[in-house]
């Protein structure tokens, strides 16, 4: 595809002039159609794109890849048609116009963007297998490493594999420069055309190379990446977008242990990703040791996968059909020698932080509905982490903690009875995690309101219980360290965290 400058421009203005936007498309086909088309099923959307409308017209040619009549794609696309075919776009006979790439408008933070990819395969249960240097558009995975990333202002950030390039979208709305990396030229060309597309080719750079040797050693601020982490034997072709040609999860292990150099002081790297769970060692242990002491580290299992699940999904997922039988058996074999009993899906966040006292690696399994977008609760899970360990017991003590506002405490027990059985605080927002309390627990939670230093509403909470105050303090400032690690507490003050 050979980019000409004026043509991302010019394409923008038509797509705008067409309203061709997220909530048009929405408002158009309706909900439903909507979710159909998500499942890959056209046939509710073009029979409501039947006006002739530019929007109906862009809608069935890049969204449904169904043919249009010429007449219809000049109205919608203007003066654009000869030249989007002549750049690989469209294809064009006498009377009419196929789409040979997708162009779609997707929404992010109040801004209205297009991204352009390959087309989706296997529409309306069509087979169609894709091709190695295949560049995937906006899916799944993507959407949850967007909703994973931290949206805090950067001065560079780096786009590690960046495919069609969204992820370089997202981190230029608020990074000043933008670097985009990825071993396909066709993905490059096509991320490069994006950031033209929706006006910040000015802080995208886009560069040719391996993980991180086009980089070498310079810094940034916010490190985002999907990268293509499946997991299989590599006995057959390559897929650039989701292959990695190196060994089991090695190219995540890779990932991992180096990010922690390319990170500015407070700099973030976010990764997502899937991971071996072998038979003969815990998964949690197993990444622990990937992980660096100069950074802090959030591991969140969200979805474990059995091997005959994780291999109908990929083979699926490249439409391989061909020989269907013999390629699942060889996977399943591959694993069974590899040890393999599971695959792990999920979130590897690392801060660089220049706190003292060793950094904190927590591990989690969390296959629980949590809100989105989560980066608000990574990013208050970093600042907890410094906070918690700049204080020492004493400091702790004299330190004013409050109850974070979401968080609601419920109360378990036989109908009837005056004491509860269970005594349950749950948090709404975040990771909207829960924790049983004991007297002691509920009672601080109950009463920390930022006016009582910690110290203080444990003696208290002593004296009201009839308890010995040290005691009391020796056996709950474990606890507090938790309960301020996993976010129900944060300090009161200008230092207190956002949702986690």
């Amino acid at each position: 595809m050979t980019v000409e400058l004026s043509l991302p421009h010019r394409l923008r203005e038509a797509l705008v002039a067409a309203d061709y936007t997220h909530d048009a498309v929405v408002d158009l086909i309706g909900t439903t159609a909507h979710a159909a088309l998500g499942r890959n099923e056209t046939v509710p959307a073009a029979r409501r794109t039947t006006g002739g409308s530019p929007l109906d017209t862009l809608v069935r040619l890049f969204l449904l890849q169904r043919p249009v009549g010429r007449d219809a794609a000049e109205a919608a696309l203007p003066g654009l048609v000869d030249q989007l075919a002549a750049d690989g776009f469209l294809a064009v006979s006498v009377d009419e116009v196929v789409a040979r790439l997708d162009v779609r408008p997707y929404a992010e933070d109040g801004r209205d963007l297009w991204v352009v990819s390959d087309l989706t395969p296997g529409m309306d249960g069509a087979p169609q297998r894709v091709t190695s240097d295949y560049v995937l558009g906006i899916s799944g995975a993507s959407t949850s490493l967007a909703q994973l990333t931290l949206r805090r202002p950067a001065a560079r950030a780096l786009d590690l594999g960046t495919g069609c390039g969204v992820q370089a979208l997202h981190l230029a709305g608020h990074t000043d420069r933008v670097v985009a990396t990825d071993v396909n030229p066709r993905a490059l060309r096509i991320a490069a055309f994006n950031a033209a597309l929706n006006d910040v080719e000015d802080r995208v750079e886009v560069r040719d190379g391996s993980l991180f040797d086009p980089v070498a050693d310079e810094r940034f601020d916010l490190i985002a990446t999907n990268p293509p982490f499946v997991i299989s034997p590599g006995t057959d072709e390559l897929l650039v977008y989701r292959d990695s040609g190196l060994p089991r999860d090695s190219v995540v292990e890779r990932i991992v242990r180096e990010i922690p150099a390319r990170l500015a002081p407070d700099g973030w790297g976010q990764v997502l990703a899937n991971w071996i769970i072998a038979r003969d060692q815990s998964w949690d242990e197993r990444l622990a040791s990937w992980l660096s002491p100069d950074c802090d580290a959030l591991v969140v299992q969200r979805e474990v996968l059995d091997p005959p699940a994780y291999v109908e999904l990929w083979l699926r997922d490249a439409g391989l059909t061909e020989d269907y039988t013999r390629r699942y058996d060889t996977w399943l074999s591959w694993f069974d020698q590899q040890g393999i009993e599971a695959v792990g899906f999920g979130w590897v966040n690392l801060h660089r932080t220049e706190a003292a006292g060793g950094a904190r690696h927590t591990l989690l399994e969390w296959p629980y509905d949590v809100e989105q977008p989560i980066a608000p609760a990574i990013q208050a899970w970093g600042g907890a982490a410094v906070a918690e360990r700049a204080l020492d017991d004493e400091a702790l003590l004299a330190t004013h903690l409050s109850l974070r506002g979401d968080v609601r405490q419920e109360t378990h027990g036989r109908a009837g009875e005056v004491d509860p059985e269970t005594i349950v605080l749950r948090q709404q927002r975040g990771f909207r995690r829960a924790r049983t309390a004991d007297t002691v627990v509920a009672g601080f939670a109950g009463a920390a309101d930022g006016d009582l230093a910690a110290g203080d509403l444990l003696d208290a909470l002593a004296t009201l219980l009839q308890r010995e105050p040290g005691e009391v303090r020796t056996s709950y400032l474990p606890v507090l360290r938790e309960l301020v690690a996993e976010g129900f507490l944060e300090l009161s003050g200008p230092e207190a965290s956002t949702p986690a």
